[in-house]
């Protein structure tokens, strides 16, 4: 008898669900100590996001905190695990680009980022 084929990782590697260009922007504390940068990911994929979300709630029982969804991002030659977060003020979900990747990828404020995620 032939063994079965080996059950393939939930996402092969490579694979993205979602391709989205936008801009970088800058959320500061009001006390300024603290800041971030986010991208916007809204319209179609945003839709996509809330989509898989929803469907990941029916599937469990329940969502994760916030309504947050993890995800592996790309942008250029630099790859990340995080978690995309809703946003009703940007009508979409937040990505958090943290300062390693900005750097790798020489990204500033304001700049037009495309990013790559694979909703996990």
């Amino acid at each position: 008898m032939t063994p079965p084929p080996p059950t393939p990782s939930s996402k092969e590697e490579g694979a993205f669900d979602v391709c989205h260009t936008g801009t970088l922007w800058l959320w500061a504390g009001p006390d300024g100590s603290a800041s971030w940068h986010f991208l916007t990911i809204d319209g179609a994929a945003g839709e996509a996001i809330a989509a898989h979300e929803a469907l990941r709630r029916l599937e469990l029982g329940s969502g994760r905190g916030f309504g947050s969804v993890k995800v592996e991002a790309r942008i250029g030659g630099t790859a990340w695990r995080t978690s995309v977060f809703p946003s009703k003020a940007h009508d979409g979900y937040l990505l958090p680009v943290k300062l390693t990747v900005r750097k790798a990828e020489d990204l500033a404020e304001g700049d037009a980022v495309t990013v790559e995620l694979a909703l996990l």
